[in-house]
């Protein structure tokens, strides 16, 4: 895993406060960019995976620090919690949390909390 890093093939996410050695799996693992998926599996590409996969490939390349949150997907500069889903995801699941969004994907304007997911492919 830690040459696949270093290689820049795939991106790892750990919970925030977590320490990180060489040998420590991480929690989560995404690949680092979307077109390894369609390389390596074609036919069995999951949108909500491929999802993830760029907004964590956009937010880390722009030099963002991101962890995986109690509640959400990504915990972004210890500041901004994210779920990432498509146009119909409920807002329900970070209810009462501050600093909460939702990056989404097949919107073109957000609203809102919600956020097109495609808007954080300008960070790069």
């Amino acid at each position: 895993m830690y040459y696949l890093y270093n290689a820049k093939l795939i991106n790892t996410l750990s919970a925030a406060g977590k320490s990180i050695s060489t040998l420590q799996k991480p929690d989560k693992i995404f690949l680092e960019n979307t077109n390894l998926s369609f390389a390596l599996s074609p036919n069995n590409t999951e949108k909500g995976s491929l999802r993830e996969a760029f907004f964590m490939n956009q937010l880390t390349n722009a030099g963002h620090a991101i962890n995986l949150p109690l509640k959400g997907d990504f915990y972004v500069n210890d500041q901004f919690t994210f779920e990432i889903g498509g146009k119909g995801k409920s807002t329900k699941q970070l209810t009462g949390i501050d600093n909460s969004f939702f990056a989404v994907d097949d919107m073109e304007a957000g609203i809102g909390n919600k956020i097109p997911l495609w808007m954080f492919g300008l960070l790069y």
